[in-house]
């Protein structure tokens, strides 16, 4: 199971691997507990990102919650034309048996 690191836990371990340039990459994440592959990546995101590591995390991003908003609405916009549908149709429906 993948051990997710929070930012800071991810910032330090870059700072680390610059702090110890004589230390290899592979011994770094040695002595950090890391994945080689890992800490790879997070250099590779210090050093696109202007020394700050991208981080996701494990909760909802702003985005995510909008897009899931979104979808919530169009979902109840599905159920009301549904809903008015089926009253159409009983009305309709109810009309008949009267008659």
């Amino acid at each position: 199971m993948a051990i997710h690191r929070d930012k800071e836990f991810k910032q330090r371990a870059v700072q680390y691997r610059l702090d110890n340039p004589d230390l290899s990459v592979v011994a770094c994440a040695k002595n950090l507990g890391v994945a080689v592959s890992s800490l790879h990546a997070w250099l590779r995101s210090a050093k696109e990102n202007e020394g700050s590591v991208k981080h996701i995390g494990s909760g909802n991003t702003e985005d995510e919650y909008k897009r899931e908003i979104e979808r919530l609405k169009r979902e109840n916009k599905a159920q009301a034309d549904a809903l008015d549908i089926l009253k159409k149709a009983m009305s309709i429906l109810g009309e008949d048996v009267l008659k």
